[in-house]
C-alpha cells in the first residue's frame, strides 16, 4: 500500500505541484523569463550531472583497481543518475530535487539516510544474532575436504 501512495505521489501530485509553481512563477516574472530559467537550471544541472559523473567514474575506477568493494560509489552513481533525470524533469520542484541529488554533501547526506532506512526495515523482526523470527536454525558439522594433486 506505501509503493501505491509513492507512486501516486511521484506521477500525480508532483506534476501538479510543478505546474502550480510554474504558473506562480510565470505569474510574477513572466513566461518566457520562467521558461529561461527552467532551461538555464537543466543546462546547468547537465553541466554539474557531467561533472560529478566523471568524478564517480573515476572514483569507481580507482576504487576497483585497489580491490575494494565500491558499494558507497556505486550507490552514488544511482543517486546522481535520479538527480540528472530530475534536473531534465522541467520543474522547479524536481530542479531542486536534482541539485540535491547532485551535490556531493546533500548526496552523501541522502544516502545515509537511505542505509539506515533500509537496514532499519530488513532488521525488523530479527531475533538472536540477526536470526529473522520464526527461523529455523540447522545445526550440524563440517569438515573441509581437499583435492590432493
Amino acid at each position: 500500500m506505501k509503493t501505491n501512495l509513492t507512486l501516486l505521489a511521484l506521477f500525480v501530485i508532483l506534476p501538479l505541484v510543478e505546474i502550480l509553481i510554474l504558473i506562480q512563477v510565470g505569474g510574477l516574472i513572466g513566461a518566457l523569463p520562467t521558461v529561461g530559467l527552467v532551461v538555464a537550471t537543466a543546462v546547468a544541472g547537465a553541466w554539474l550531472l557531467r561533472r560529478q559523473g566523471l568524478a564517480t567514474i573515476a572514483r569507481l575506477k580507482e576504487e576497483m583497481d585497489r580491490g575494494v568493494l565500491p558499494a558507497e560509489t556505486l550507490l552514488e552513481g544511482a543517486v546522481l543518475l535520479v538527480g540528472g533525470a530530475m534536473l531534465l524533469t522541467p520543474g522547479f520542484v524536481t530542479d531542486a530535487i536534482g541539485l540535491m541529488c547532485l551535490l556531493p554533501p546533500t548526496r552523501r547526506f541522502m544516502l545515509s539516510r537511505l542505509v539506515v532506512r533500509i537496514l532499519a526495515r530488513s532488521s525488523r523482526g530479527a531475533g538472536p544474532a540477526g536470526q529473522r523470527a520464526g527461523g529455523r536454525v540447522i545445526e550440524g558439522e563440517y569438515e573441509v575436504l581437499r583435492e590432493k594433486h
